[in-house]
């Protein structure tokens, strides 16, 4: 056996435990995709109890659009999130995203889903603030992109299973998974939810493997 099949093998068993464990996950939390684009600008460098007050704050004062958002100033944006931390930052972000989705989309998520996923994540990398995680994100959870969204969790959780370097690089975690695994959004999108639950719950920095579902692996 080669060693992508090897690695599929790998990434299969790791998934299979997850899904037995924790059953689907629902992932991402929005009621529409520009929603989700906006929690995963919100998400970056904290938690997402803190994204959940900041959308409720936006939801509160019926804002949360991009027409709504885009007609704000950067302070009142920064105000509004403010629960969501480095919200001047974040707010920024906002506004530049807002005002890309504007330009090249006439502000409709429907219009960017529309996009090839070749010029589409380019074109986010390229918008101030939207690194690879954030972009991947947007691509896969708000536009059913085949994309597969490396972060921390994953990185931690397959370099302790022994399945890819710690040091390797974004592209290379996200490299291992497109080659092993079909272009199939849904597996995409659930797996990578559960590697953040088993992230959280167990592979922490100081790792709790003894009730780990991955620890027979």
């Amino acid at each position: 056996m080669g060693k992508s099949n090897n690695q599929k093998k790998r990434l299969l068993e790791v998934y299979d435990k997850l899904y037995a464990y924790y059953g689907p996950q629902d992932w991402w939390p929005g009621d529409s995709p520009f929603e989700v684009a906006v929690g995963a600008i919100l998400t970056q460098n904290t938690n997402w109890t803190n994204v959940e007050k900041a959308i409720a704050n936006l939801k509160a004062a019926r804002l949360l659009s991009a027409r709504a958002l885009h007609g704000l100033t950067t302070s009142q944006l920064a105000s509004l999130i403010r629960p969501s931390g480095y919200f001047n930052i974040k707010a920024k972000r906002l506004k530049a995203f807002l005002a890309f989705l504007s330009e090249s989309f006439h502000g409709s998520m429907k219009e960017m889903k529309k996009g090839d996923f070749s010029s589409l994540r380019p074109a986010l990398l390229g918008v101030n603030g939207i690194g690879p995680e954030t972009a991947d994100s947007i691509l896969l959870y708000a536009l059913d992109k085949p994309v597969f969204v490396v972060d921390a969790y994953t990185k931690r959780v397959m370099s302790r299973h022994g399945v890819m370097d710690p040091g390797a690089s974004y592209d290379e975690y996200q490299l291992l998974f497109h080659r092993a695994l079909d272009n199939d959004v849904p597996l995409f999108n659930e797996y990578h939810a559960l590697l953040v639950m088993v992230g959280k719950d167990f592979c922490k920095p100081k790792p709790l493997c003894e009730n780990c579902p991955l620890t027979s692996l």
